[in-house]
């Protein structure tokens, strides 16, 4: 039987709500932009199963958690820090395993730069940023959060359809996916201020930096043609830029790795047990 979640609810200033699953070695995961802490293992209760506990919460502004507050905003050194009140609080002196996805793999490897000694491991899952901001790309997330700013979630997944170049395999897929994570945000007016601020802060200056880093990583990259929004290039450049990185990724033809919460949770599972063991 699997272990009931323990809600928290930490501080107010924002208050960050999560919760922890599972009893054993500490994992904390966070979650990509617009989605929520259901949004990494998407449901699947295999990594708590598999022996241990794994940490999730919602990103501030998104899901459960409150909007920034006044004087403060969206960006990595907040998002790092809000993480830092998690791990105080549910994992204490620990080492751990980090993982993230999205915006929660660069928040992920901003706290790894910053405290590299806490890691046993480090999971990336789709990072995107490759130490440039694009006026393209900036362009996007503008037209997205002005998008749920004027339509709400029926404007927000109109936009995602006719700005994305989905594959029409995978279209149906995604388009109700992203229904169901923006019908999970309490504060959309914060989350549009997200989309605006979140994509012009740097996680790091440049790959070059992550050279330093060496503790075990394991990156878990999509195939463009399903999720062209992680491109599979910026994944294989964090693997081939950090020393003890592995990368891995779906079949041709199958859906993401990254969306596949069960098969995703036993691949952590089986690195986690391998980080563990070489520390030993």
């Amino acid at each position: 039987m699997a272990a009931e979640p323990r809600p928290f609810t930490l501080g107010e200033a924002p208050a960050l709500r999560g919760e922890t699953v599972g009893e054993g070695p500490p994992v904390v995961l966070c979650h990509g932009i617009t989605a929520t802490r259901r949004y990494v293992l998407h449901g699947s209760k295999a990594l708590p199963r598999a022996g241990y506990a794994v940490t999730t919460y919602d990103a501030r502004g998104h899901g459960e958690s409150d909007p920034a507050p006044a004087g403060e905003g969206y960006g990595y050194p907040e998002l790092v820090a809000d993480l830092e009140r998690v791990l105080g609080a549910e994992v204490g002196g620990e080492r751990f395993l980090l993982g993230g996805h999205s915006m929660g793999a660069h928040t992920a490897i901003a706290y790894a730069l910053r405290h590299p000694e806490r890691l046993a491991g480090l999971a990336l899952i789709g990072p995107v940023y490759t130490g440039a901001i694009e006026p393209e790309s900036l362009r996007y997330w503008d037209g997205l959060a002005a998008a749920l700013e004027a339509g709400g979630v029926d404007g927000f997944v109109a936009y995602i359809d006719s700005e994305q170049s989905i594959d029409p395999r995978w279209r149906d897929s995604v388009l109700r996916f992203t229904r169901e994570r923006l019908t999970l945000q309490r504060h959309p007016e914060a989350l549009a201020q997200a989309l605006r601020e979140v994509t012009r802060s740097r996680p790091f200056g440049s790959l070059e930096e992550l050279a330093r880093l060496e503790v075990p990583t394991l990156v878990v990259a999509s195939n463009d043609d399903a999720d062209p929004g992680h491109p599979y290039e910026a994944a294989a450049a964090y693997a081939e830029a950090l020393p003890n990185a592995r990368l891995l990724s779906e079949d041709p033809g199958e859906s993401p790795l990254a969306w596949q919460g069960g098969k995703l949770s036993r691949v952590l599972a089986a690195f986690y047990a391998e980080a563990l063991s070489s520390a030993a």
